[in-house]
C-alpha cells in the first residue's frame, strides 16, 4: 500500500500564477483586512474574482507590491 505524499508548499511565492490569501498570508506583512482594504484603495494587487466565494490574486502583482509596499499602485 502506497502512502500519500503530503504535498508542501514551496519556501517561496510562485513568481507566475495565480494564488488565494491562505497561501499568500505567509508572506503578508499585514493582516488579510488591512490587505483587503489596501487593495481596495489601490495600495496593493487587485483580486481576480473566481466566483462568489472564490477570489485569487496575481503572483506578478504580489512580487511588485511585496518588493516594495508603500510605494505600490495598483495599474488601472
Amino acid at each position: 500500500m502506497h502512502q500519500k505524499e503530503k504535498q508542501t508548499t514551496p519556501a517561496v511565492l510562485p513568481l507566475t500564477g495565480k494564488s488565494r490569501w491562505p497561501k499568500i498570508a505567509k508572506y503578508s506583512p499585514v493582516s488579510r483586512e488591512t490587505f483587503r482594504k489596501l487593495s481596495k484603495e489601490g495600495k496593493a494587487p487587485q483580486p481576480e474574482r473566481m466566483g462568489i466565494r472564490c477570489t485569487f490574486y496575481d503572483n506578478a502583482e504580489l512580487h511588485r507590491w511585496l518588493a516594495d509596499p508603500i510605494n505600490y499602485r495598483a495599474e488601472e
